[in-house]
């Protein structure tokens, strides 16, 4: 366990079992985000002798970067059946882990989708080998040409390149260096998908 987590009894002795059950639940949190970085357990006890649930109350307190902050907390007073402090604590560490699992998908989700976009580029076709099956596009933040075959056009639209027309697509390493993947035709500055005469607007200044 990399945390060390605050715990708090009120109203109550200190346990080392529940101190234990407290570790092993903390641990599996980390497993799940390993970079959480505060963990504060409160365990209450509410009331002596009550007719149902349970006398006790814990709360536990979790921030995760950059500033998120979950809360699970368990108080089952209205259940008809005594409830033991360890199931209290197994409740509320239940529904701390449920939102520690969809906090931690959302930002893995945001991560994936800010990768996605750094790589995505949007460029002209400069070079077209018809015949050959494959080209070469440019974009601005590139000096180089990157090379492109047929099938990496997306919807088979390789035939509806032209030289001028303007795509969107993702760089990969490929054995012969820098390539093209994904390509998508977009409205381009330059000429009309399928059409080799008709310009819609002059291309931006920069490209070549």
């Amino acid at each position: 366990m990399k945390i060390q987590p605050e715990i708090t009894y009120r109203n109550l002795e200190q346990s080392d079992a529940i101190n234990q059950l407290i570790t092993e639940k903390i641990a599996k949190l980390e497993r799940l985000c390993s970079y959480m970085n505060r963990c504060e357990v409160v365990l209450e006890k509410t009331q002596d002798r009550p007719k149902t649930g349970s006398p006790y109350r814990v709360r536990i307190d979790i921030t995760i970067p950059p500033n998120h902050e979950i809360v699970g907390e368990s108080h089952p007073s209205e259940q008809k059946q005594y409830v033991g402090l360890d199931t209290v604590v197994r409740e509320a560490f239940s529904k701390a882990e449920r939102q520690v699992k969809d906090l931690t998908q959302k930002q893995r989700e945001s991560e994936h989708s800010k990768q996605h976009q750094a790589i995505d580029t949007t460029a002209i076709v400069t070079k077209l080998f018809r015949e050959d099956g494959y080209g070469f596009i440019k974009s601005l933040d590139m000096d180089e040409e990157v090379y492109f075959h047929r099938n990496s056009v997306i919807h088979g639209d390789f035939d509806r390149i032209e030289l001028g027309t303007g795509v969107r697509y993702t760089a990969v390493e490929g054995e012969q260096g820098l390539q093209a993947s994904s390509v998508h035709i977009v409205d381009k500055p330059g000429v009309r998908a399928g059409t080799s005469e008709e310009a819609l607007i002059e291309p931006p200044l920069g490209w070549q």
